[in-house]
């Protein structure tokens, strides 16, 4: 083994997308639709509920405590003599937490 760090990653806003591409271009002009009535269709609550969670996402993290683990390529093909191995690192809080060269062990 080469070298071993231990970072957090955070999440900048890569994994969502922002509100303008989420929405459809506006309609102009011509025939407007009507839209669903709420007398004539029963939705269930659960169900709306459900599909706010999966659409907007349950717990994403935000933070990421990752080991970092630089090591020899074994392959004798490869053109890489080395590779990174990423491993995850559960930590409680992400508070005072910097990046630390870990030794050996």
């Amino acid at each position: 083994m080469v070298a071993k760090t231990e970072a957090t990653l955070k999440k900048e806003g890569v994994a969502f997308p922002t509100r303008a591409q989420q929405n459809a271009p506006a309609k102009k002009g011509g025939e407007k639709k009507k839209g669903r009535s709420a007398i004539n269709e029963v939705v269930t609550r659960e169900y709306t509920i459900n599909i706010h969670k999966r659409i907007h996402g349950v717990s994403v993290p935000y933070c990421i405590r990752v080991r970092l683990s630089r090591k020899r390529n074994e392959d004798e093909d490869s053109p890489n003599k080395l590779y990174m191995l990423v491993t995850y690192v559960p930590v409680t809080t992400f508070k005072n937490l910097q990046t630390v060269n870990v030794d050996e062990n």
